[in-house]
């Protein structure tokens, strides 16, 4: 589940690989691209970690990142984990 402050929007996905993890974010850069809202985010392995914020919005929460929140838990719904 997404853990939401005023300033940010955070979750973890884990995948069984390296592999999938990466298509994963393959797939969330094309929704990124579409909503040209862009997340801050990490891979280390078979994780992926985002942290949303509208830098355009002092850097809070807006529903430009529930919105992109809400593709990015689509996109994983797609993956066998």
């Amino acid at each position: 589940m997404w853990k939401e402050s005023p300033e940010v929007l955070e979750r973890t996905f884990v995948f069984k690989d390296f592999t999938q993890a990466f298509a994963f974010m393959a797939q969330v850069a094309f929704q990124a691209e579409k909503q040209s809202h862009h997340p801050n985010w990490t891979n280390e392995y078979n994780k992926v970690t985002f942290k949303l914020t509208t830098h355009d919005a002092d850097n809070k929460v807006t529903e430009k990142d529930k919105k992109l929140a809400a593709s990015i838990d689509s996109v994983y719904a797609q993956f066998k984990v």
